[in-house]
């Protein structure tokens, strides 16, 4: 529906002419309103049309006119007003025709300002206003009149000539184009233009013309919408009474008509029919009754049902149970996705701080053996030359030096207070750190053991503590051991324990001797008796809980050992390897489910031994070989550092054999026989001076040896690797068969004896003559 324009209702005032017959009249030319001739809509008519005469309006209710009037250079200005979406801009112009008494007389209404109201009545809504607009020739002569008459002003212009010339090129300007002055000849007006007393009267009687115009249109607005609305009531009146006749046609059609007629009906047909129609009602109830039934049994089973449910609360009880493990499980895997994070921070911190303190033993190591090989040399060599002065050193290698002293004193100074005299240089771990740099390294270490300790101080024990954990797995094998198979709750175990193991092997270092064993942690022995209560047949094969502690150790465990074994072990200290090999003893041989089982996480641990031994073999492995003057004196600072290198390449031989039974028997023969014993050993013990020394070392070696390589009773001949190794001892006991070393020859006949050189021994008895010794042997093959 339209809405309705507000209706304001001002006082139109009636504009006078002015008495004095030169005063100028104002010429607004008008066009009569668009809405004055279109249709208004007709009673029948839709809101499309009812709504057209409003869209076609203007803000304030105009048509649209399409008439405007120039204006002349002198006349004032009248304001603008928009028409609004659809209506035309209204322009007015005033004209001075005080010269009309020469011209002749030009009346010209005023239009639209004086206007009379238009009636409410449609005649007077249709009635056309005739607007005469005047024609240009009209308007110039106009314009040429009024400038004529200000020619000859009453007042005392206050331009000079020169502009009043200007001013009269300007205002001819229209008809002569080339009479204009120049840019530079031009005023530029910096104050409005003076006007006379006639042209303020003019523009005020403009601007109150203007809002009578703007009165009247609205009112106008206001009866053509009130004539809308009543023609709309009467079409919607008619329209109701249309309807209402249509209705009352269509119900009198409807009426019975008599003259319609009907098939023959006899009784027969009637018959058939109620009879067909209660064959069909019994259908209909037979089928109603069998669903009755149906229903009513359906309730009985219903009822049973749910009074069994309520008599047995076993089903409750174990929905209540698996809904309790269910919810215990995810909030325990919660817990550890959140602390995962933390742990393998600290993790790496620790890792991180064993590696530096390796690398910095390895380094000083291999820098003092430089520098000290370097004084050496040139210690010989200054030798030779019979130089005479001073060895010149530099500070940093003489401060090197130093320290190295030191530490060997203070070793000696331990020992000599143990009580261990038949120890040899060379053979002790020179792994002492400065006290500073051990404060720090155990300062740190506290720390990240403070740290570790706060990981789980805002958990609950039932899901960090693992004996906690595995008490509410063991009490669902307990009660429902089907479900708690079918689940495969023993190979989820070993994932879901890892981070709470981890966390407790922080603190756990396998290359020390006092180190705590893997069977004496809590984590160990809860898993073991967890799986020690299985109540389970233990006879058959898919009991997946007998190798959850197998598959801890290889998925957690081997890993750790790996690392250890990669960047921290060093292969030259005993005590390190001793404890080392403990512990993987304990992890290879003794927790495999099978014993044929390698897993890959223990191929990786071994090849991570072999590759740290053969580059410890590489990188620390120097013997130097010096003139036999500079080695006959055993307290030379050459025979020291000989035998100490010596000594020192034996421990690394002695370290590499302890992974017997670890590491195959080719691999280790090859490590400790033909990388260090041949290449090395051998070499120093040719150059060697013979003698109970030389003799010695050679007893060492093959003691280091594994027994189980002799073991065969059969065996006549030793392991091809060590033939190098018996004809030095074969060498060694002609040199000393000339002179009175019995008690040595007979050592190294032990010796071959021991490696099963056994041919190699008898022949030498037999070509020396040495009687003595025959009953030894006859004892020795008695006893195999």
């Amino acid at each position: 529906m339209a809405h309705r324009p507000p209706r304001t209702f001002r006082r139109r005032r009636a504009e006078s002419s002015d008495s004095d017959g030169a005063e100028e009249r104002c010429v607004e030319a008008r066009a009569p309103a668009e809405w004055a001739e279109e249709r208004l809509p007709s009673a029948g008519g839709g809101l499309e049309e009812a709504e057209r005469p409003r869209r076609s309006q203007g803000p304030r209710g105009r048509g649209r006119v399409w008439a405007s009037s120039r204006r002349g250079p002198g006349a004032a200005s009248r304001g603008h007003r928009g028409a609004g979406g659809r209506g035309v801009l209204f322009e007015s112009r005033t004209v001075d025709l005080s010269t009309d008494e020469e011209e002749g007389t030009h009346p010209s209404s005023e239009h639209g300002d004086d206007q009379s109201p238009i009636s409410d009545s449609s005649s007077s809504v249709e009635e056309k206003e005739v607007v005469k607009i005047p024609d240009a020739s009209f308007i110039r002569a106009a314009r040429r009149k009024r400038e004529l008459a200000r020619a000859q002003r009453d007042y005392i212009p206050l331009t000079v000539n020169h502009s009043s010339t200007t001013s009269d090129r300007k205002r001819s300007g229209e008809e002569d184009p080339e009479s204009e002055p120049d840019d530079h000849e031009k005023r530029i007006l910096f104050t409005p233009k003076p006007q006379t007393l006639r042209q303020r009267m003019a523009e005020e009687t403009t601007n109150e013309n203007e809002e009578t115009s703007e009165e009247s249109q609205e009112d106008e607005s206001q009866d053509i919408w009130e004539q809308q609305q009543m023609r709309k009531a009467v079409k919607v009146v008619e329209g109701r009474n249309i309807n209402l006749f249509h209705s009352s046609e269509s119900q009198a059609v409807k009426k019975f008509d008599t003259s319609i007629s009907f098939p023959p009906v006899n009784l027969e047909i009637i018959k058939k029919q109620l009879s067909d129609r209660l064959t069909l009602l019994q259908t209909t109830h037979r089928s109603h009754q069998r669903e009755y039934e149906k229903y009513i049994q359906d309730i009985k089973s219903s009822k049973t049902a749910i009074q069994n449910l309520e008599s047995s609360s076993d089903q409750a009880l174990h929905y209540k149970f698996y809904k309790s493990m269910k919810i215990y499980v995810e909030n325990v895997i919660d817990c550890l996705n959140e602390k995962i994070t933390s742990i393998e921070e600290i993790e790496s911190s620790m890792h991180a701080l064993r590696i530096k303190q390796a690398a910095t033993l390895l380094k000083r190591r291999q820098d003092e053996l430089k520098c000290e090989s370097a004084y050496l040399q040139q210690l010989s060599y200054k030798t030779e030359t019979s130089a005479k002065g001073s060895l010149a050193v530099d500070e940093k290698n003489q401060r090197i030096l130093e320290e190295i002293e030191s530490r060997r004193t203070q070793r000696r100074q331990a020992r000599a207070l143990a009580g261990n005299c038949d120890h040899q240089e060379g053979t002790s771990s020179d792994d002492e750190l400065p006290s500073t740099e051990m404060t720090d390294f155990q300062k740190c270490q506290g720390d990240i053991f403070q740290d570790c300790k706060k990981i789980f101080e805002d958990v609950h024990d039932d899901f960090c503590n693992i004996q906690n954990i595995l008490l509410k797995f063991q009490q669902w094998r307990e009660k429902f051991p089907e479900s708690y198979h079918e689940a495969f709750i023993g190979f989820c175990l070993p994932k879901l324990l890892s981070p709470l193991i981890r966390v407790q092997l922080l603190d756990w270092n396998p290359l020390k001797l006092d180190s705590i064993g893997l069977e004496q942690m809590p984590w160990f022995t809860s898993i073991t008796e967890f799986m020690d209560s299985s109540m389970e047949d233990t006879t058959k094969d898919d009991n997946s809980d007998k190798k959850i502690l197998s598959t801890v150790i290889n998925k957690t465990v081997v890993p750790r050992l790996t690392d250890f074994v990669e960047f921290i072990w060093d292969p030259l200290s005993t005590s390190q390897t001793t404890s080392l090999t403990t512990h993987c003893r304990v992890v290879l041989e003794e927790h495999s489910t099978s014993e044929n089982e390698v897993s890959k996480s223990k191929q990786d641990l071994l090849k991570s031994v072999i590759g740290r031994m053969k580059k410890a073999i590489e990188d620390d492995v120097f013997i130097p070989l010096y003139p036999k003057r500079c080695v006959e004196e055993k307290t030379s600072p050459h025979s020291k550092f000989q035998e100490r290198q010596f000594w020192a390449a034996l421990k690394l031989f002695h370290n590499t054999l302890l992974w017997n039974g670890l590491l195959p028997d080719d691999t280790l023969q090859d490590l400790g026989l033909g990388k260090l014993l041949n290449r090395y050993l051998i070499i120093a013990l040719t150059n060697a001076i013979p003698g109970p020394d030389a003799i010695q070392k050679c007893h060492q070696v093959a003691a280091y040896l594994p027994e189980k390589w002799f073991g065969n009773s059969a065996m006549r001949t030793s392991i091809p690797q060590l033939e190098n190794f018996i004809q030095f001892l074969l060498q060694s006991a002609r040199e000393l068969s000339t002179s009175e070393c019995r008690n040595e020859i007979t050592e190294i006949i032990l010796i071959l004896v021991k490696i099963r050189a056994l041919n190699q021994a008898k022949s030498f008895i037999e070509e020396h003559h040495l009687e003595h010794l025959k009953p030894l042997m006859q004892t020795f093959e008695q006893t195999l």
